[in-house]
């Protein structure tokens, strides 16, 4: 799945699990997009079995799709998190995580992840 996939999918799942429809517009809104690039990566997850939507309905996400879209958001809260405690600018933290989370091995993030917990 390719890193633009991944934002999506992520940005679907915390729009659900706020409790809010994840709509085209919400989705668009959030990650600065437009709206037929939005439908055009949703047409890509419903192919892969993640997403599913009616016309005009709000995107949901199939069983395969939560767990990987909660794969994604508990990378990207590790990375956060991580530098966060190295002291970096919460904001500055959020935005590098989002690209990291994308590029970093398994391995590196399991010693990220041991870190981490080692050091709260």
């Amino acid at each position: 799945m390719t890193q633009s996939l991944e934002d999506y999918i992520e940005t679907i799942y915390v729009l659900i699990g706020e409790n809010r429809p994840a709509q085209v517009r919400d989705v668009a809104k959030l990650l600065n997009v437009k709206m037929p690039s939005v439908v055009k990566a949703i047409r890509e997850l419903k192919k892969l079995g993640l997403a599913t939507q009616e016309p005009y309905s709000p995107i949901n996400l199939t069983p395969k799709g939560e767990r990987v879209a909660k794969l994604v958001l508990g990378r990207h809260k590790l990375l956060r998190s991580f530098l966060v405690k190295l002291g970096v600018n919460r904001r500055i933290a959020d935005r590098d995580a989002c690209l990291m989370e994308h590029i970093l091995s398994a391995e590196t993030l399991e010693k990220i992840r041991e870190y981490t917990e080692k050091n709260k």
